[in-house]
């Protein structure tokens, strides 16, 4: 197995990921390391890395270093974005890294650097336009794109670093210095004429830690249930709460924020000042909150170097496949059983009535409903439910994450947490509750008929009849196992539809 870094070098932190590169064109991150190192603070003032900075970051390549080695890494991708592309002294930088640190560095044009944060966004979400703001210590790229097609991008010449320290000698109180960075942000989207022509449906996708911190807090607020950053959605009506209430604090209120963390602080203000900037002049109703960016695009461009010249068709595909590759699970038996449940889902709708965007949900947990057994074959739903809620899947909306842990979990017992359910229960509508039953019980069904894994069963075909279902099967072969097996839930099939379930 393939094992790379990635090191991106921005203006406020250093990042490391360590990642296991799989056969078939995925991937896995297995450890990562994130150090605080401002190269880019008072950079403005001449126009060269501080000493003192430098040595900060230097000191913690050397321990990335350290660590890749420990991990026996086969290759490292070291890049270097606004600091360092702007710093007069570059040259002198790369050369003492490479000599102390023995990493090559390379640093990102402009449009590399947007180029990278659009495949990391592309490939991880499913939204058909968007303008992504990747907002970094030192530069904001603007990328507009538009059915996988990039069609303009800007990068301006502040961050949340830059834009704070060319404010940090104003006397005014927060709120007004924040509403001077405000103005100061519009200017410079005013020379950005293509911002006034986005689609009206257009969404704005937030990459980067302001963003994420963002997310943080906002879930805090919350108590939302489900940790994930990626795909995680905050609506332009509660920023407007969260920024009203900081932009007037000063920096020790602002460090006891919940949510937020402490090296990023005297910076944040900045950063949702250039936020409402954007929101106000595009009018945006809501943030997309990505949590792939640059690194998870140095990614897929190693793991799967055709997303160069064409995006991922089926994001959410693409990233199940990972999990079964990573997970071990026994593909065919897992796109079998996925096969059967979904003719189940079709030849049932009469009775479950569910609308078809719940065959997602369906999918997700047919295709890893086994994926627990890494963990322990004994009571391994419970296991495959964890996994799924925790699995980061890209390309899905949360609740169907929680929905297909639910559904997974009952494959082989209809036993449901009221705990766990009741933790959820602002994210799960009613309708939501009765498809956990009843697609749990179609993927138990659609297990048993892969009982032996072998195929035996290879299609079905179900009659309505009174008060009962009657389940045909076509099979190549002996299929008493399977059917036996299915016939273990009949209770369950009763308790969901209502119906005696037979199977011929």
């Amino acid at each position: 197995m393939e094992k790379i870094a990635i090191i991106d070098i921005g203006s406020n932190s250093a990042r490391l990921v360590l990642v296991n590169i799989l056969e078939g064109g995925y991937f896995v991150v297995f450890d990562e390391l994130k150090e605080s190192v401002r190269l880019g603070q008072d950079m403005d003032w001449d126009g060269f890395l501080k000493p003192a900075r430098v040595a900060q970051t230097i000191k913690t390549l050397t321990m990335f270093r350290r660590l890749c080695d420990a991990n026996n890494i086969d290759k490292i991708y070291a890049f270097a974005t606004a600091a360092v592309r702007r710093a007069k002294n570059q040259k002198s930088f790369l050369e003492e890294v490479s000599a102390v640190c023995g990493i090559k560095i390379k640093v990102l044009t402009e449009t590399e650097q947007a180029h990278l944060v659009y495949m990391g966004v592309i490939n991880s979400m499913e939204i058909p336009k968007g303008l992504i703001m990747e907002m970094g210590g030192g530069s904001t790229n603007l990328i507009y794109y538009n059915r996988k097609n990039i069609v303009a991008n800007a990068c301006l010449e502040f961050g949340s670093v830059t834009l704070t320290d060319l404010f940090k000698n104003d006397s005014s109180e927060p709120a007004e210095r924040a509403k001077k960075i405000e103005d100061y942000v519009r200017e410079n989207l005013e020379k950005v004429p293509w911002l006034s022509t986005l689609d009206p449906d257009t969404q704005l996708i937030g990459v980067g830690g302001a963003f994420r911190n963002l997310g943080r807090i906002s879930r805090l607020i919350k108590k939302y249930p489900f940790n994930m950053t990626h795909n995680y959605e905050v609506p332009t009506t509660e920023f407007s709460q969260i920024y009203s209430t900081i932009r007037s604090l000063d920096l020790d209120s602002t460090m006891k924020i919940k949510g937020l963390s402490s090296g990023r602080a005297d910076i944040f203000p900045s950063a949702l000042a250039a936020m409402n900037a954007i929101i106000t002049q595009c009018n945006f109703s809501k943030i997309m909150i990505s949590g792939s960016g640059l690194r998870e695009g140095a990614m897929f461009r190693h793991a799967v170097p055709t997303v160069q010249e064409k995006p991922i068709t089926d994001v959410l595909g693409h990233s199940l496949d990972t999990l079964m590759h990573y997970f071990d699970i026994n593909i065919p038996h897992a796109e079998h059983v996925f096969n059967l449940s979904v003719q189940l889902f079709r030849q049932l709708k009469v009775l479950h009535k569910l609308p078809r965007v719940y065959m997602r949900v369906l999918k997700i947990a047919s295709l890893l409903h086994d994926s627990g057994m890494r963990i322990k074959y004994y009571n391994h739903q419970r296991h495959s439910s964890y996994i799924i809620l925790n699995s980061n899947l890209y390309g899905v909306p949360h609740k169907d994450l929680v929905l297909a842990s639910f559904v997974a979990g009952g494959h082989r017992k209809a036993e449901f947490n009221r705990e766990d359910l009741i933790r959820y229960k602002d994210m799960l509508t009613p309708e939501d509750l009765d498809a956990i039953r009843k697609l749990s019980v179609i993927l138990r069904i659609a297990e048993s008929f892969d009982r032996s894994m072998s195929g035996v069963i290879t299609g079905i075909d179900c009659d309505v009849l009174g008060g009962s279902v009657i389940v045909k099967t076509e099979t190549e072969g002996d299929c008493s196992l399977e059917i036996k097996d299915a016939l273990t839930c009949a209770s369950e099939f009763k308790l969901a539809y209502n119906k005696t379930l037979e199977i011929l």
